[in-house]
């Protein structure tokens, strides 16, 4: 649970850092482009810790897999909440196909 836990807090800040300067347009790029990298330094403090406890319960492609699936669910807050935009049911679907990998991922062959 812990994995899971620090990979969550770590796509909050990755997701701020990708795609949080889009609200300030008005900004020149080296500024975003250095507030990006500085909130990404936090992810990394987060995401290193995560894979390396996970690492051993979680193959390294569980791992991915796992930190995709939190992406997409932190990305579509993200989307709603911070830049206002809609799901819509297309974005849905494809996100739900790639959440269906996971069954591939984790099912032992």
């Amino acid at each position: 649970m812990k994995t899971i836990l620090l990979l969550t807090i770590s796509n909050i800040f990755m997701t701020f850092a990708w795609y949080g300067h889009l609200k300030f347009k008005d900004k020149p790029m080296f500024l975003v482009i250095l507030c990006s990298w500085l909130i990404a330094f936090l992810e990394y403090c987060f995401q290193v810790p995560a894979n390396r406890i996970g690492h051993g319960t979680f193959t390294a492609a569980q791992l991915k897999t796992i930190q995709e699936v939190i992406t997409l669910v932190v990305f579509c807050v993200f989307s709603v909440l911070y830049l206002k935009e809609p799901l819509k049911w297309n974005y849905l679907i494809g996100f739900g196909l790639i959440i269906a990998a996971v069954f591939f991922v984790f099912k032992k062959w």
